[in-house]
């Protein structure tokens, strides 16, 4: 994704990052930001997490989030974008899968090989900004 245009103007920040802090909500609105890896592709930036996670949780029930480009370990390193998140299905997460695996390489593939012996569900995320 390095030196490609983001087709979104609000995901532009992101355009040559490698990580994102992901910003969800408690149900008392307690913020909680998670560093991520994300992909791209036609505006729409993919996600991958257990499903079990806190963040999938809370995305259920509340769509609105936050996103910043940041370091791997979630030092914001640019501006808060308002987006929104869903779960998608499992075509959709199939897709998402491929772009992380094109972008990240073998770690995504030592991650996949990971969860697949450890028996652990994981779940795609699409975001889209916000206006």
């Amino acid at each position: 994704m390095e030196g490609i245009a983001m087709h979104s103007p609000h995901l532009t920040p992101f355009a040559t990052q490698r990580y994102l802090n992901l910003e969800s909500f408690k149900r008392d609105g307690t913020p909680v930001q998670t560093p991520v890896w994300f992909a791209e592709d036609h505006g729409v930036l993919y996600v991958y997490t257990l499903a079990n996670a806190g963040k999938v949780k809370r995305i259920r029930r509340n769509p609105r989030i936050r996103l910043a480009p940041c370091t791997m370990r979630g030092k914001v390193i640019g501006p808060w974008v308002e987006a929104e998140a869903i779960i998608v299905d499992a075509t959709t997460a199939a897709h998402g899968h491929a772009l992380l695996r094109h972008k990240y390489g073998w770690m995504k593939r030592m991650g996949d090989l990971f969860s697949r012996m450890m028996h652990r569900e994981r779940v795609v995320i699409a975001i889209r900004g916000l206006a």
